[in-house]
């Protein structure tokens, strides 16, 4: 085959450290833009980004020519200054160290994104541990739970 075809569809989800509560709505909007802009930009265009006010959920495609740390290390950085520069309640914010990174299917991807969407009301019942907990299981991931959390 003289092309190379790739289509890599990657549900992200990652948090602020030790999941401190603040992503509020004034910045939540701007934050997801912000973020969008940071993956088109190398060439992994973003299907839908949400979450709540502890962490991120993005359904991106990942480029064939980058590897999945370095546009998670790109789009976490980048949005951490961005966050930073959104008032002094924010001088002090960061993410997590670690993220999780789940394969989707194409014929999951409407799934994945109504999750996504729903978020806030996901969180009503469920906390962002267990979430990631049922991600886990989900897709075979083994774990210790003494380096998962931040």
């Amino acid at each position: 085959m003289s092309q190379s075809l790739v289509k890599n569809l990657i549900h992200l989800v990652y948090s602020t450290k030790e999941r401190q509560p603040l992503i509020n709505k004034n910045i939540i909007a701007g934050l997801h833009a912000y973020q969008a802009g940071i993956f088109k930009q190398h060439d992994c265009p973003a299907l839908i980004i949400g979450g709540v006010d502890d962490h991120v959920h993005a359904l991106f495609s990942l480029s064939k020519n980058l590897a999945l740390k370095t546009i998670v290390e790109e789009v976490k950085k980048g949005s951490s200054k961005w966050i930073k520069t959104q008032g002094p309640e924010f001088s002090s914010f960061y993410w997590q160290a670690g993220y999780g990174a789940f394969s989707v299917s194409q014929s999951n991807v409407e799934a994945v994104m109504r999750y996504i969407e729903t978020q806030e009301t996901h969180h009503q019942a469920a906390s962002f541990q267990d979430e990631l907990r049922a991600l886990f299981r989900r897709h075979e991931i083994e774990f210790d739970e003494r380096y998962v959390w931040d």
